[in-house]
Parts: structure tokens; C-alpha cells; sequence
């Protein structure tokens, strides 16, 4: 059984958190550092957690000797590094949520530090662990498309999930947080590296914030959405209802978020934060600087070229085009299945997801990525090593430093030479 620090029980800390607690044969967790006395406070009721052992910061926890295998971190992205780096020191094994640093210099230190001390550190791309992208990498490793030339790949942010994340929330500026094509989409910078299989060799940007700005505000509206807002009834961002759950789609995770507790808010709670927070305020009138569309070309060592699309005006979701020399793939995250269209027969198959994958079960979150990642590691710790969606340090490395290249070159216009690009934010060899 493996001894487990928790370093941020944020949304993803408990997450994390849940699924090792179902796996209570492999992982116990031992002590957790969360300012947030709400979230500390069930961390320490749900896992029996010493309250010796419950501290409102990592730093006391990684000053002392080792004493758990392993440490979750999965604070905000500008409070990785510091952990990070103490508990790699340490000698502890790492689950990193993403971006695993707040700067491609910070991702490379890491990298070169885990290297160095022999530890593992598993940077969360939970993607590469869900059936369906685990169903896309079979089908191309077992040769159905051919030779992969080119990938479409849309990450639909969704309207809502923008104005909560990337608005109102966390990650709506890159000045506390990170650039969202870093943020919200190194997950899809890796899940496109480890689909091709090539490294990356050169990346061009383009992309803007739009339309959430002051701007564009309605007239009349107030600071705050619940100081009576004259559109509220066809405001589609109108944080009273979306807050109060009166409109049908919003996640009961963003609520949870928005006021900081694990379990579901009372309605003086949601009042509160309506007038206290930047979740009441209206979404046209917050100090969001982050992007809500972007797109990103790439190019790989192979030749095969890809056309990324992230964009905050849809519904959600992340929709793929894989063109090969013997067919095509087309899917979504959220269905069942992919249609493949194979050029010998000229017919098109509906491939259930469940058919073309030949490894562990599906469970939710992340589309089953959140449990899978947590498995994989349980194997890797345990010394099996034949998980094909795990990759190394530097791996995971190369893969954020294409979403912060594709940011240098969102800002400046130019095309970014990865191998130039790695040696100027500190090189991996």
C-alpha cells in the first residue's frame, strides 16, 4: 500500500483523492495541505486523516523527512513549481495535475529535476487514459487509416464553461493562472503527439479574446448580476440562475467550485458569492484577459500536420478527423462510437469505442481518464510497465512546450521552431 500526501484538494484533488480511496488496498492517504477549511475539513473526515496531519499549506509537510510514497499536487498552476521541486528533492513519486509548470522554463526545471533524483512524476493528461482516446490510438497503431497525414481536432470549450473557468473564474487571466491553449488544451497538445508518435517540429498561432469584454456588455447591466440586471431573462450568462441551478446543463461541479465546498451549496451560500465573488459579476464586466477562440497548426517530424481548434462558442465537447492513406476516423468525445471510412470497400463502419479498445474498463470522469490515470499509476508504482498511455517526464515535457510555443507564437505572428524553442526555455538533454 502506497502512503499518499494531498497537496491541494481542489476540484481536481478530490478527484484524485476519490478514486484512490475506492482503491483502499493500494493507496492510503495519510495527510493533506489545503487552505480551504471546508475542503480540509472533509479530506480529514472522509479519510480519517489525523488532524496533526491537516495543514493549511504544503511547506510544513515537505520540510520534514519523507514520510508518504507519494504526493498529489493539484493546486492552482502557479503553485506547482514550489511544491513540486521540494517534493521531488524529498524523493517522492509525483501525480502532477496540468500545466505541470506556469512557464515552458518551469516544465523543463521539473523534467531535468526527476531526472536527476530517479523519481516518477505523472503529469495528469488524463486524456490519454479515457476509452476513447485509448480507442483512436489503437485503431491507428493497428494500421486501419494507413499512414496518418493529417488531424482536425476541435476542443468546443463550451459558452458555459467558458464564462465560469476562463471568464469569472481560476483561469480567466493568464496573470494568476496560465494562457488557456496551455491551461485548458496541453492536454490536447499531448493526446495529438501521442496519437502521431513523432515529435512536434513547428508550430504557428493565431487567436484572440473577442467577445467576453466590457465592450461588449449590454446596456444597462450592472458590475453584479444580481443587482437586477435589465437582461436577465435572455442573458445566457445571468450568473443568478446559472448559480442557483435554474439553468439546465450547468454543471453542479461549477457551483460546487464557485463557492468553495465539496458538497452542494446552500442557497445563502450561492447568495453570497453572487455578491461577494467574480462568479456574481457580469461576465462582459471581469478582469479576464485569457483568449475564447484560438487555433494552432502543427507540424511533426514525420510530415504529418495537424489543425487544432479551441473555441468558447458551442455547446462542448472535442470532436477529431483523423485522415489517413487507407481511410479516415471521425468521432466525439462524448458518443460510443467512431465512424470509420475505409477507402478499399467504400463503406462506412460505426466502431463502438468498447470494440477497438483492448485494454482496462470505462468509468467516468474525463470520459474514464480521471479513474484510468489513477490505475495506471497504482501499476507503474507496483512495477508494471506495460500501461502504452504512460510516457516519460521529458515526453510530457516536449508536449506542454508546443501549447506554450503555440502561445509565443499567438502574441508575435511567427512560426516557432521547436528544437530552437526547447534550447531558449532551458533544454531537456
Amino acid at each position: 500500500m502506497k502512503k499518499v500526501l494531498v497537496i491541494g484538494a481542489g476540484g481536481r484533488g478530490l478527484t484524485y483523492s476519490r478514486y484512490m480511496g475506492e482503491l483502499k488496498d493500494d493507496f492510503q492517504i495519510v495527510a493533506v495541505a489545503e487552505p480551504n477549511d471546508i475542503r480540509r475539513t472533509y479530506m480529514k473526515q472522509t479519510y480519517g486523516i489525523p488532524e496533526e496531519m491537516c495543514h493549511t499549506s504544503w511547506e510544513e509537510f515537505l520540510s520534514r523527512p519523507k514520510f508518504a510514497d507519494l504526493a498529489v499536487i493539484a493546486t492552482m498552476d502557479r503553485d506547482h513549481f514550489a511544491p513540486a521541486m521540494a517534493a521531488i528533492e524529498k524523493g517522492y513519486d509525483l501525480l502532477l495535475e496540468k500545466p505541470m509548470g506556469a512557464t515552458p522554463e518551469e516544465c523543463v526545471a521539473i523534467a531535468r529535476a526527476a531526472k536527476k533524483k530517479g523519481v516518477l512524476v505523472l503529469v495528469c493528461h488524463v486524456l490519454r487514459f479515457s476509452p476513447y482516446f485509448r480507442a483512436l490510438k489503437n485503431l491507428i497503431d493497428t494500421g486501419r487509416v494507413g499512414r496518418v497525414i493529417h488531424i482536425h481536432a476541435d476542443e468546443c470549450v463550451g459558452h458555459l464553461h467558458q464564462s465560469h473557468s476562463f471568464v469569472r473564474g481560476n483561469w480567466g487571466n493568464s496573470d494568476r493562472s496560465t494562457p488557456m491553449i496551455v491551461q485548458k488544451t496541453c492536454h490536447d497538445m499531448d493526446m495529438l503527439q501521442w496519437l502521431i508518435g513523432t515529435d512536434c517540429t513547428r508550430v504557428h498561432s493565431f487567436g484572440e479574446l473577442t467577445y467576453f469584454k466590457e465592450e461588449n456588455a449590454p446596456k444597462g447591466a450592472p458590475e453584479r448580476c444580481i443587482d437586477g440586471c435589465p437582461h436577465a431573462d435572455t442573458c445566457y450568462y445571468n450568473a443568478v440562475k446559472l448559480y442557483h441551478g435554474e439553468k439546465n446543463g450547468f454543471s453542479k461541479s461549477f457551483i460546487r467550485s464557485a463557492t468553495g465546498s465539496p458538497v452542494e451549496p446552500d442557497s445563502e451560500t450561492v447568495d453570497r458569492i453572487l455578491r461577494e465573488s467574480n462568479f456574481g459579476r457580469c461576465v462582459f464586466r471581469c478582469d479576464n484577459n485569457v483568449v475564447d477562440h484560438q487555433t494552432v497548426n502543427l507540424e511533426f517530424e514525420d510530415g504529418t500536420t495537424v489543425s487544432f481548434c479551441m473555441s468558447a462558442f458551442n455547446k462542448g465537447g472535442r470532436h477529431i478527423h483523423i485522415m489517413g492513406t487507407d481511410g479516415t476516423i471521425t468521432g466525439t468525445s462524448s458518443e460510443d462510437c467512431v465512424t470509420f471510412f475505409d477507402f478499399k470497400t467504400g463503406v462506412y463502419e460505426q466502431l463502438n469505442i468498447r470494440d477497438a479498445i483492448t485494454d482496462d474498463s470505462i468509468d467516468s470522469g474525463h470520459g474514464g481518464g480521471d479513474g484510468g490515470i489513477v490505475r495506471a499509476l497504482r501499476d507503474r508504482l507496483n512495477g508494471f510497465m506495460s500501461n502504452v498511455a504512460i510516457c516519460t517526464i521529458e515526453e510530457t515535457c516536449r508536449n506542454h512546450l508546443i501549447a506554450y510555443a503555440a502561445e509565443e507564437s499567438r502574441l508575435t505572428g511567427k512560426v516557432v521552431d521547436m528544437k530552437e524553442f526547447e534550447q531558449r526555455v532551458g533544454g531537456l538533454e
